[in-house]
């Protein structure tokens, strides 16, 4: 009786009468109520998107499915099979038209999302897009090619989510500036593809659309947090995809699902139009870039967005046009290299890619030098950790606010709550057995200060020029160095951040730097693992080893970097290394 009283008095879908109720009957049933019913939106909430996800896949193979029935002649395995340079040649003479092309691709990307899980939203206006293509006077240099896009890039019309159900409202009212580029080219974004929750994570789960998974080996992760567009782009469902790095999360999925990626200097490419759970943070540079399988691929993508229209639509980009004469340049290079960064032990595969790509690259005429990197603990902990979570973690926090935390990212988020003076002390007391990890927990605690702030910004200013300054004394191009593989098993990333040291320095240092598969995980890597003991014989050690077990046949990348804004130069030594590490499989078939 009292209950509908109550419903008849409050406003229909605003309060929950039974919280009215409860807090009536007692603060301490109100308490379970308050949570009953906060659990219950979320559930509704997140439901509700996917819903909306699985309308989205039911459009897509019907829109597939009637262009198949009209169509009964296209050749999908052979548009599937064509590199993107070749598949752009064909569309602009006309050999192939996008209609063909954006289906045969809409339908792929079904089959691959219904095997592992990577696609979070189709989108139809690719249809009105498809048109508006069709009629453009002149043809962009993405003529007709779909690309995929990460979740939190906004696309006009549709949601980013990050994972989260706090972002799950909010629809964007404009494109992000690169998805504006994208279109002006002639590219047709057809899809939005997962991410892990809040995408400070380099696995790819979240409680709204779930699990993806590698497509290579479904027990293991297709990386983070780009991970959808590595999983769709492997799986041959995607041609040309686009994702985000503040720690390597667009090199990491590259590195798991064998794909070439790169993360520009921060600002070459405009990131206006993208949502982030830390807007606001400046001491790590965080980037949006592109994905897919090869590196003339990754070149023609910087070709296209480095135009007028991406100069004038965000004036904080540098008007720097692709330098072709650079990246088509094949003069020698003086090389440095170094396989271990010293913070975390590389797997016996990440170290015997990084050797034998030296020795390749030494017998085609460049000079192998080697570099030692400075103060790596230094930086990971107080530079990279300290700077990615200046604040403590309050406004990664915030966002967890009215939401469920994924399983995945439980450890993560349980030790990023844990109060300062609990870090502190914890630290303290572990820092005599596990000293790494004690240092991490201090650097967790943030900066505490505006003043310290400055100082941190300071500080990572002073390494940058450092590094720069060693890199100028041994008269470097480029750097040679690991990627982090193969790829991990699932659950793991979020039991191991520490693990992006790999890609996170160069973050810190605001580098260009790029992946590239150059092999495969073999029995003898696998025996080689049985012996592994990293740096410091702590838990972390531990689990690195556990992470990447029963990987043999995965692929394994390293990593080729160059100084800032010399994107042409890294993509031109990425090239070097995909051209010789093919001709090196071709030998051995």
């Amino acid at each position: 009786m009292i209950l509908a009283n109550l419903r008849q008095l409050l406003p229909e879908g605003e309060v929950d009468p039974r919280l009215i109720l409860a807090l009536l009957c007692g603060s301490a049933t109100a308490m379970l109520a308050l949570k009953w019913v906060g659990q219950k939106r979320i559930q509704e909430k997140m439901e509700q998107a996917r819903r909306a996800r699985d309308l989205g896949l039911e459009r897509m193979e019907k829109v597939a499915r009637r262009f198949k029935q009209q169509n009964p002649g296209i050749q999908a395995g052979h548009i599937l099979a064509l590199p993107l340079v070749e598949l752009a040649e064909k569309l602009k003479e006309g050999s192939l038209s996008p209609e063909s092309v954006l289906y045969t691709y809409i339908d792929q990307a079904l089959k691959v999302t219904r095997e592992v899980n990577c696609v979070t939203d189709f989108m139809p206006g690719c249809e009105e897009q498809l048109q508006e293509v069709q009629r453009q006077k002149k043809k962009g240099v993405l003529y007709g090619v779909p690309v995929s896009i990460k979740d939190h890039i906004g696309c006009k019309g549709h949601i980013s989510t990050g994972g989260l159900v706090q972002f799950l409202s909010k629809v964007e009212e404009e494109d992000s500036v690169i998805v504006k580029v994208l279109k002006r080219q002639g590219a047709i974004p057809f899809v939005k593809t997962n991410v892990p929750q809040s995408m400070i994570n380099y696995d790819c789960s979240n409680l709204i659309f779930g699990q993806t998974v590698n497509p290579l080996n479904h027990t293991k992760s297709p990386g983070g947090s780009s991970g959808g567009e590595g999983a769709l782009i492997a799986g041959g469902g995607s041609i040309l995809g686009f994702g985000t790095d503040v720690a390597g999360s667009i090199r990491l999925p590259s590195s798991f699902c064998g794909l070439c990626g790169l993360k520009p200097t921060g600002y070459r490419l405009s990131t206006h139009g993208l949502t982030s759970p830390i807007a606001g943070m400046k001491s790590v540079t965080g980037m949006v870039g592109p994905m897919a399988r090869d590196v003339d691929s990754l070149a023609l993508c910087m070709r296209a967005l480095l135009c007028d229209d991406m100069f004038c639509l965000d004036p904080t980009v540098p008007p720097m046009p692709f330098n072709e004469e650079v990246y088509s340049s094949s003069t020698p290079l003086r090389i440095g290299y170094y396989d271990g960064d010293g913070y975390i032990q590389p797997s016996p595969s990440m170290r015997r890619a990084v050797q034998e790509t030296k020795k390749l690259l030494q017998e085609a005429g460049h000079t192998l030098i080697p570099f030692a990197l400075p103060r790596i603990d230094y930086v990971v902990d107080e530079l990279f950790t300290k700077g990615l979570f200046s604040d403590g973690a309050a406004n990664l926090l915030d966002k967890f606010k009215g939401d469920i935390v994924d399983p995945n990212l439980k450890s993560q988020i349980n030790c990023y709550r844990l109060p300062i003076l609990v870090k502190r002390i914890l630290a303290l007391i572990l820092h005599p057995v596990y000293p790494r990890i004690a240092r991490d927990l201090n650097a967790l605690c943030g900066v505490g200060s505006a003043k310290n702030l400055w100082k941190h910004h300071v500080a990572v200013a002073a390494y940058r020029t450092e590094f720069i300054a060693k890199w100028r004394e041994l008269d470097l191009d480029v750097m040679l160095c690991p990627a982090l593989g193969p790829a991990f098993n699932k659950g793991y990333p979020g039991k191991l951040f520490a693990a992006t040291s790999y890609t996170n320095l160069y973050n810190v240092l605001n580098f260009p730097a790029g992946v590239v598969p150059v092999t495969f995980v073999t029995e003898a890597d696998e025996e080689e693992l049985k012996n592994y003991r990293g740096h410091y014989g702590d838990p972390w050690d531990k689990r690195m080893k556990e992470a990447v077990e029963g990987s043999v046949g995965l692929p394994v990348a390293v990593q080729c970097v160059a100084l800032s804004w010399q994107e042409e130069l890294c993509l031109r030594f990425m090239k070097e290394v995909e051209t010789l590490a093919r001709e090196r499989k071709k030998k051995d078939m």
